[in-house]
């Protein structure tokens, strides 16, 4: 039988495509299982914490998610991993429960009114996970998933900018972004442990609050 020319390329032989094909498909499969596991684990995570609040802990976390606490690290490289992604996926839930709020008609007053209202709401829901979320907020890459520049506080930023008729294109600084959120978090935390107020009290503050500081901004 002859010899192939230099040069010229051969098929490749149908066992070594199947062997390609099949280790492919068992990465992609554990990649899928892993990313499984990891979403139960941060869901069973954050479902001790809301039960417990600063009791909970990573034995709390194994137990809620089934699995022997070793395992845990086998997907989080620490227990500041995992609970960063508790945080995030309690802002994420967060931001979901006000999203359908900014499609809403009306004048920036009650587009916020009803924003800050949602998120009144689904803290008093989730006291715990709140509090959890809103301690743990202290780096603008979490903040960025509640309230970035393509979320709910860019949306209300523009809002009233139009209705302040200032020219088009003023962006909120991050700083002032990031101080908008924390004081919602404490003002929400405050409410949440004391329980001082209405509310409603607490959404119509609240909101005259952040108003006037995008408005006060817009202005500049």
């Amino acid at each position: 039988m002859a010899e192939p020319k230099a040069g010229t390329r051969t098929a490749a032989a149908p066992e070594a495509r199947w062997v390609d094909t099949s280790a492919s498909r068992r990465a992609t499969r554990h990649a899928d299982h892993r990313a499984s596991r990891r979403a139960a684990i941060v869901k069973a995570a954050a479902a001790a914490i809301e039960e417990l609040g600063e009791a909970a802990g990573p034995a709390d976390f194994a137990a809620r998610a089934g699995v022997p606490r070793p395992h845990v690290y086998r997907h989080f490289g620490s227990t500041d991993d995992l609970t960063d992604e508790v945080a995030r996926y309690a802002a994420n839930a967060l931001a979901e429960r006000v999203r359908p709020s900014l499609s809403r008609s009306g004048t920036p007053p009650l587009v916020v009114r009803g924003i800050v209202a949602e998120a009144v709401a689904w803290a008093d829901e989730n006291p715990n996970l709140y509090r959890f979320m809103a301690a743990r907020q202290q780096s603008w890459s979490l903040n960025r998933d509640r309230f970035g520049r393509h979320s709910i506080l860019a949306e209300i930023s523009r809002a009233t900018t139009v209705y302040q008729r200032e020219r088009a294109g003023n962006q909120v600084p991050d700083g002032v972004l990031a101080g908008l959120v924390g004081m919602v978090d404490a003002s929400i935390t405050w409410w949440l442990d004391h329980c001082d107020e209405h509310s409603d009290h607490v959404v119509d503050r609240l909101s005259r609050q952040v108003l006037l500081i995008l408005a006060d901004q817009a202005r500049r």
